[in-house]
């Protein structure tokens, strides 16, 4: 900082102090004698701290009704930045010198905002002077964290290394003895393993990562994201760092860490870079040691709509006019990562309002979503899919979600809970929509109950995005054109993946959704109740407007969505190969 960006930075609005003062003598927290203490007390101490946190230190205040009351009367949040990560690059873009003297940090930012961390949420001029580090058009959002928090962060994030490859070097340099020292790894940010776990964490959110693998070989440890539905190799540590990740890896996700012959499971929950963050924590031994997979689980992404999913506009008439029927079973197939459950809660989040009980039994429960009742089976406990819809049926529930069908006794249920006046929504392992008839058949639903209950049933595989930036067009070559069939005949150029800065290179960005979906009319009933067969309930749906998944996905291929070479992966076009 030049010497007058300093002097500047000195100079403090004289209201700052007294807004805070007059917000809590207005709300009768504090008296008037009690304020004006605390202002003398701060004029001794030559104004370095805030008037919240001296009241603190005096006891005439708790931190946590100082809290309170500032997000009562400003509505700016109060923020838990100790059971944070935030991201090292975003802090240092503001010097340690001004963090300090102003008692802020950055914690989050997005396209157009930036999140600052303040003791004083009401200096004006530090908000003024944090703008010449950011780009003119940000917007700046305070929220208050308490000033002993925000030493505390600038220590960590300033003066110790927080980038992966730095803490490896630092590792390496020192030659850290103790680095399986297990009091040091459940400790905080001094020790370097605490920090290098939390810099992968933050790393794998901030590349959109949906899974994080922690894989050990014989010689070092290989560590994979899965981004877009796709596995990538992000980096190799040496394997003499496995153990004491692992058990920092266990400390945090609440395992056991003497165990290491059998699986176990855990759960850890952190805001990182300033979204609420869920990890789902699996063990599995292998024969090189404990193989570590994480599930991220990002809320913020959790409901998104059907337009963002990739639904087109046909196919988000079809699921408007399934949600209108007042009872009956909408069923939801696709393999494991097909995007069943996130589809399954945008319906929900479709229909969920203060005059619906909305009840649900999942596997586990992913996302939190409010007004709707959710609960976790638990098969040890005696609380199954088929005995916990039994329970929910007394709950008095308009609309019931059962996380998967598995067998003939929760199939069955189902159908009964929609015969009785209920909405079920459910997921089932089929192959594609109209599978999802004979296979409910053949694990014991008679074809009189399923007959009348069943609503519509959504087939749905995800392929990635072609990045928007970087995707060009090409012309269709033979083989194309036989993919793109006699529909799309007239059909000269197609888009291709490339490769830029915004997709790391790989081409594409994001995944959409590839759907067909059946939705069972009058015609249909009849026929799945007389056991129609495959082939004769596909004649009469196609007849009736039913669009495949094959020709939703081809016409994401043409409108440049995605291309041939990923709808290959998502969807079985073999048949078009000869």
């Amino acid at each position: 900082m030049t010497k007058n960006e300093t002097t500047a930075a000195k100079t403090k609005s004289p209201s700052t102090s007294s807004d805070i003062g007059a917000k809590l003598l207005e709300k009768k927290v504090i008296s008037e004698d009690q304020l004006e203490i605390a202002t003398k007390e701060q004029a001794r101490l030559n104004n370095s701290q805030t008037i919240g946190a001296i009241l603190v230190e005096l006891g005439f205040i708790s931190e946590g009704a100082l809290g309170e009351i500032l997000n009562e009367s400003t509505g700016v949040v109060k923020f838990d930045i100790k059971s944070s990560i935030i991201d090292a690059r975003l802090v240092k873009k503001v010097p340690k010198e001004f963090a300090i003297h102003n008692k802020l940090i950055p914690i989050s930012f997005s396209k157009d905002s930036i999140t600052i961390g303040m003791a004083d949420i009401f200096d004006i001029v530090a908000v003024d002077q944090l703008r010449r580090y950011f780009p003119p058009n940000f917007k700046i959002i305070p929220a208050y964290v308490p000033e002993v928090d925000i030493l505390h962060a600038i220590d960590q994030y300033y003066d110790y290394e927080m980038s992966i490859e730095g803490i490896l070097r630092e590792i390496e340099s020192s030659k850290h003895q103790n680095i399986n020292d297990e009091n040091q790894l459940r400790g905080d940010y001094r020790s370097p393993m605490v920090r290098l776990v939390d810099a992968i964490l933050t790393d794998a959110v901030h590349r959109g990562a949906s899974d994080l693998h922690f894989e050990p070989e014989p010689l070092f440890l290989r560590i994979r994201y899965r981004i877009d539905g796709k596995m990538v190799q992000i980096r190799s540590i040496h394997r003499d760092y496995w153990s004491a990740i692992t058990v920092r890896l266990k400390i945090i996700s609440g395992m056991n860490i003497a165990e290491s012959r059998r699986a176990q499971d855990g759960h850890i929950s952190s805001e990182i870079l300033g979204r609420k963050i869920d990890f789902r924590v699996s063990t599995q031994p292998t024969i090189n040691g404990e193989n570590i997979v994480m599930r991220i689980l990002d809320e913020k992404q959790s409901i998104v709509s059907l337009e963002s999913l990739g639904f087109s506009q046909t196919s988000r008439n079809l699921v408007n006019k399934m949600l209108q029927r007042p009872e009956g079973v909408i069923i939801m197939t696709g393999p494991t990562g097909s995007g069943k459950t996130t589809t399954l809660y945008t319906m929900l989040s479709m229909i969920n309002s203060i005059d619906k009980n909305i009840m649900t039994l999942e596997d586990p429960v992913e996302y939190h979503i409010p007004l709707i009742r959710q609960s976790n089976i638990k098969p040890e406990a005696g609380l199954d899919f088929a005995s916990g819809v039994k329970a929910i049926l007394r709950q008095d529930p308009d609309v019931i979600l059962i996380g998967e069908i598995r067998d003939q006794e929760t199939a069955i249920t189902a159908i009964q809970a929609a015969m009785t006046g209920h909405q079920v929504f459910s997921s089932l392992h089929t192959n594609d929509a109209i599978g999802a008839i004979p296979r409910l058949m053949n694990i014991g639903v008679p074809n009189y109950l399923l007959g009348g209950s069943l609503i519509g049933v959504i087939a749905q595989r995800l392929a990635r995005k072609l990045c928007i930036h970087c995707k060009t067009e090409k012309p269709v070559d033979a083989f194309e054109k036989r993919l793109l069939g006699p529909n799309h005949s007239n059909v000269q150029k197609l888009y291709k993946a490339v490769g830029c800065m915004k997709c790391n290179g790989s081409g594409y960005k994001g995944r959409v959704a590839i759907c067909e979906i059946l939705m069972v009319d009058r015609e249909l009933d009849d026929l799945i109740s007389n056991t129609a067969s495959r082939k004769e309930i596909l004649h009469t749906a196609l007849k009736n407007g039913f669009i495949p998944m094959i020709e939703d996905g081809l016409q994401k291929v043409i409108e440049g969505l995605t291309d041939l070479p990923e709808l290959m992966h998502a969807v079985d076009m073999t048949d078009r190969m000869n």
